[in-house]
């Protein structure tokens, strides 16, 4: 049986964080609300000691390459909508198994 494997890569740019606890806060906020939306694994995998930078990934498993695009389509659109100007970037790749 053949599956999709989607990932969403967010970079952020926090101009306002102070702090790492400032930055925590934003990517909580982030990271439960994708979670709890749209049932995907999320984590932060780069810049995890940097005040004002984050790089978030996103992470789904379906059936077809289309419905994982989809997903990761929606949780852009959340991520866009909550985040605003610190979102920097975004890039969604899909490949099957």
């Amino acid at each position: 049986m053949e599956y999709a494997i989607g990932t969403l890569s967010l970079s952020l740019r926090i101009d306002h964080s102070r702090s790492l606890k400032d930055k925590r806060q934003v990517l909580r906020s982030l990271k439960d609300r994708i979670k709890r939306r749209h049932n995907v694994a999320v984590a932060e995998v780069a810049h995890q000691e940097s005040w004002q930078q984050s790089t978030v990934v996103a992470i789904t498993v379906a059936t077809t390459a289309g419905q994982a695009r989809q997903v990761l389509d929606a949780v852009h659109q959340d991520a866009v909508q909550l985040l605003g100007r610190d979102l920097h970037e975004a890039e969604i790749d899909v490949g099957s198994c």
